[in-house]
């Protein structure tokens, strides 16, 4: 059982990780390309693309959170 919910815990730990790091690759692509249509709008695009990168991080944040969790309290 307690092998199951470390497993649990890592895979749950990858699959928040690699989520956070696509979807801000991806913000950030997009944040260049709009850039690059509509220089004079450069500081609205950075401001709206740091709120959606820190909501993206701060997902990854309660991944761990919860594998931490899993592999802590699994234990006992």
């Amino acid at each position: 059982m307690e092998v199951g919910l470390t497993a649990l815990a890592a895979a749950i730990a990858v699959l928040t990780g690699a989520g956070a790091g696509i979807s801000t690759g991806l913000a950030t692509g997009k944040a260049v390309e709009s850039v690059a249509r509509q220089p004079e709008a450069t500081s609205q695009i950075i401001t709206v693309m740091v709120i959606g990168a820190a909501f993206a991080e701060a997902t990854a944040i309660y991944g761990l959170l919860v594998a931490i969790l899993l592999i802590f309290v699994g234990v006992a």
